[in-house]
């Protein structure tokens, strides 16, 4: 009877191991982000992308021309396309 019952929990314990390695495998294949200092190296990364000012403790980035962009301590310079497959959302505020 114990047999029994073990082969009920390797065959759950294979399975949560094998949902594990897929969500580290999803983890691994996020898109890199390459921040920047300064605008100006932002843009010659990317030269056909616009460039946005990505806020890492709130999640957000905003474009040129909103209040917030290029401000605070704990933010960078990034590709807007990067910003968005980083999954990082776009702020409404200040847009005009």
């Amino acid at each position: 009877m114990t047999g029994r019952g073990f082969g009920r929990w390797s065959g759950g314990i294979l399975l949560a191991g094998a949902i594990m390695m897929g969500a580290s495998i999803a983890e691994v294949s996020a898109t890199p982000l390459t921040p920047f200092r300064y605008e100006a190296q932002a843009q010659r990364h990317c030269p056909n992308d616009k460039v946005v000012w990505l806020d890492f403790r709130k999640g957000l980035y905003y474009r040129k021309g909103q209040k917030r962009y290029g401000q605070g301590f704990e933010g960078s310079f990034v590709c807007q396309t990067e910003a968005r497959d980083g999954r990082y959302r776009r702020s409404l505020m200040g847009l005009r």
